[in-house]
């Protein structure tokens, strides 16, 4: 799908979940975004060295409603909670972020499936340093405390 335009790219995303939506991974994301392979290598880059029950998650944010630029940017945060709860979470205003609650699309589970179950000063670590990361990219991004 890589170099198609984007309309074609979301009429087919369209036709797989029609088809095939019970065997596609949760992780896949809905939308089609051009920095998501980026936002996998940058990601990659961060091991984690201590277990613990932390995770650091990404969410997708829609800045269509801005000018120029991308019109998609990501939320990069962590908590003791799983992804999918904290991304639920934010959505029903509960200790919400407010880039999310606005802005958030969907979790982008691919890049930080490694990021799972870690500990706490790894997460703060991770989170902080990932989101500096994906800005120095040129993604725009919140969170990352």
């Amino acid at each position: 799908m890589r170099g198609e335009f984007a309309a074609v790219i979301e009429s087919q995303l369209e036709r797989l979940w029609t088809r095939c939506a019970a065997g596609v991974p949760e992780w896949l994301p809905m939308q089609h975004v051009d920095w998501l392979s980026l936002a996998y290598e940058i990601a990659a880059r961060f091991r984690p060295a201590a277990r613990g029950r932390y995770n650091v998650y990404l969410v997708l944010l829609d800045f269509s409603d801005r000018r120029g630029g991308d019109p998609y940017g990501v939320y990069v945060g962590m908590s003791h909670y799983s992804p999918a709860q904290r991304f639920d979470q934010h959505k029903a205003g509960i200790r919400a972020s407010g880039s999310v609650l606005k802005r958030g699309l969907e979790l982008l589970q691919g890049p930080a499936l490694h990021l799972q179950r870690i500990s706490r000063a790894e997460a703060l670590r991770i989170e902080r340093d990932l989101a500096a990361a994906l800005a120095a990219a040129g993604l725009s991004v919140e969170g990352g405390h």
